[in-house]
């Protein structure tokens, strides 16, 4: 039932009693709805106590009443609401019922348009990937003091993935690198008689930088994009939506495990591939100019360091991080179908090059400062 008393100075009390449902809300708002016009009030209050029960259409008809005073600047409020009706009405959110469809695009943006619309895309994947990044450090920080929370065997699930399975690959490129630096620097060096400084050339550039970054790519490309399609699928799927019901945390449980087998694992790498490098160097150096096995090892280890060998080390932690992390972050990200699983594949490859090159470089400087 409904029923409008209007006072002296314009201000109107409408009283709902009995149920609002789907069979007589049409009828309801047919009474409810004129008096915006009819009696045009200058103040709208709803008067809730006698109504006893209402489903999703009834909430719905009560947020477009709120809407309808709103969009005429009439002050409104809700009276005696009472708890069953407040939880039915909290299930609908306003912002996504009365939401505006989006603009058709006319034709193709102008150039400011997309300068602006890209603008934005990236300030806003900035302040996503920051936040991210925060939650992580923060679950992770804890499950330094909590190791119980950390689901281990999963660690050792991805250890394998990340590592024992990239170590043919990275190899095979690592042996072809040492083995193209010390081919290529060779033609140089036999013209002043220096032979012998292609093991230190293909011990410093692969220990100091291209270990860590050959590493960190092939990590990117194997495991990261990998990251990131699994939790996308998952998102996709709505398995996260699951655990998180569950009463799971899910950067907990998805993210952190696949942190520490990258952090566990790509230091390991790293010292694989300058390992491999090193022997493609020695192959060209006993095969094609003429060093001894002794030669060649004994230039080695003069050139490296305790400090080339640890800056390469915490190199690889820090790539490790980051392409763990960015891989899990576009993985959450994934809104839709395959096609979104796809972007966030790409888009974690792409990102966590990027991270890496900006890592390396500032590295460069740091270290630039400290001992080389």
């Amino acid at each position: 039932m409904v029923s409008l008393l209007v006072g002296e100075q314009g201000e109107a009390c409408l009283t709902l009693s009995g149920r609002i449902s789907l069979h007589n809300v049409r009828e309801v708002m047919g009474q409810a709805l004129p008096l915006f016009d009819l009696s045009r009030p200058k103040r709208l209050a709803i008067d809730l106590a006698d109504l006893d029960r209402v489903d999703s259409a009834g909430a719905l008809f009560l947020l477009l009443m709120e809407r309808e005073a709103e969009r005429r600047s009439i002050p409104f409020e809700f009276l005696h609401m009472s708890s069953k009706v407040r939880r039915v009405v909290d299930l609908l959110d306003p912002r996504v019922i009365f939401a505006r469809p989006p603009a058709e695009k006319g034709g193709a943006l102008g150039f400011f348009e997309e300068v602006g619309e890209t603008s934005i895309r990236f300030f806003g994947d900035i302040t996503q990937t920051i936040t991210f990044g925060g939650t992580l450090i923060s679950e992770v920080v804890l499950s330094l003091f909590r190791p119980s929370t950390v689901r281990w065997r999963d660690v050792l699930v991805y250890m394998k993935k990340v590592g024992v399975d990239g170590v043919p690959i990275l190899g095979l490129i690592s042996f072809l690198m040492g083995l193209i630096i010390a081919f290529m620097s060779s033609l140089q060096l036999k013209q002043f008689g220096a032979n012998i400084y292609v093991a230190s050339l293909v011990a410093i550039a692969m220990v100091r930088e291209l270990g860590p970054i050959l590493t960190g790519v092939l990590v990117t490309g194997r495991s990261g994009s990998a990251f990131a399609a699994e939790i996308g699928t998952m998102m996709v799927n709505e398995e996260v939506d699951a655990l998180v019901t569950m009463g799971f945390d899910p950067v907990r449980f998805l993210a952190v495990p696949k942190v520490y087998a990258a952090v566990l694992v790509v230091p390991l790498l790293t010292f694989f591939s300058d390992l491999f490098a090193i022997v493609g160097g020695m192959c060209v150096g006993i095969l094609g100019l003429n060093l001894t096995f002794f030669t060649y090892t004994q230039q080695t280890a003069w050139a490296l360091t305790i400090f080339d060998v640890v800056a390469g080390v915490v190199k690889s932690i820090v790539f490790a991080i980051l392409i763990a992390g960015i891989g899990c972050q576009r993985g959450f990200s994934v809104r839709g179908g395959a096609q979104a699983v796809g972007n966030a594949t790409t888009s974690a490859v792409v990102s966590g090059l990027f991270l890496i090159i900006v890592a390396d470089s500032t590295f460069a400087l740091i270290l630039n400062y400290i001992r080389w």
